[in-house]
């Protein structure tokens, strides 16, 4: 998938326009880690001067997700090692978290709104739509953080979403190969959670992250 085929980023100048598509096509893996980007490739892909393409670089690099070699282009770099163990650290203690404080109430809540969630995690697997699955299961770790009714809690746990996104599109491949894997993995915390065992739930949450977002397997 090139950066053409990702949608438009919201209104607004070429450059943030630019950024917006950019972005978005290195999170989702569609501009891959290790790529050398050329400012007049991407400028022909968005249809637009190189001038809003080179803002927009800058800007990404500013930001951690390329890095700018003059004369060259940008690398996309990839997440280190630490990176990917540290936020799935704090993702994991945020999600157990929510579980152990969850009231009676909101466990029952969960697993009728995730029910939805998870058939639609499903259909995005089997149409091969990663993008779709990502943004689902997503949603999906999200609601069990939710669980606690924390504000600061979910601000924190948003703030790793970028490299959430990144890190499940680097484990695409394995997803497609085996969705049935990663689809029972999430009843069974679903499940866990409902029951209110947030120790089993974080041994539970623990494995899964080490399957599909550990850099070494």
């Amino acid at each position: 998938m090139g950066v053409q085929e990702v949608a438009a980023g919201p209104a607004g100048t070429a450059a943030q326009r630019a950024h917006a598509q950019l972005r978005e096509a290195v999170l989702s893996g569609a501009l891959a880690p290790g790529s050398m980007l050329s400012e007049n490739d991407l400028a022909a892909s968005l249809q637009m001067s190189r001038t809003p393409v080179r803002a927009a670089l800058a800007r990404l690099q500013e930001e951690g997700w390329v890095t700018i070699y003059p004369q060259r282009g940008a690398l996309v770099r990839e997440l280190t090692a630490d990176e990917v163990r540290e936020a799935a650290q704090v993702r994991h203690a945020l999600e157990v978290a929510g579980v152990r404080q969850a009231a009676p109430g909101a466990r029952v809540r969960l697993a009728s709104q995730q029910a939805e969630g998870l058939d639609a995690q499903r259909a995005a697997l089997r149409s091969g739509d990663v993008g779709g699955f990502t943004s689902h299961a997503m949603g999906f770790h999200r609601a069990f953080v939710a669980l606690a009714g924390n504000g600061l809690m979910l601000a924190t746990y948003d703030r790793l979403q970028d490299l959430q996104q990144l890190s499940i599109a680097r484990s695409a491949p394995r997803l497609l190969d085996d969705p049935d894997t990663v689809l029972l993995e999430h009843q069974r915390l679903l499940d866990t959670a409902v029951d209110g065992d947030w120790v089993a739930f974080a041994e539970r949450l623990g494995e899964h992250q080490a399957a599909h977002h550990d850099p070494g397997t």
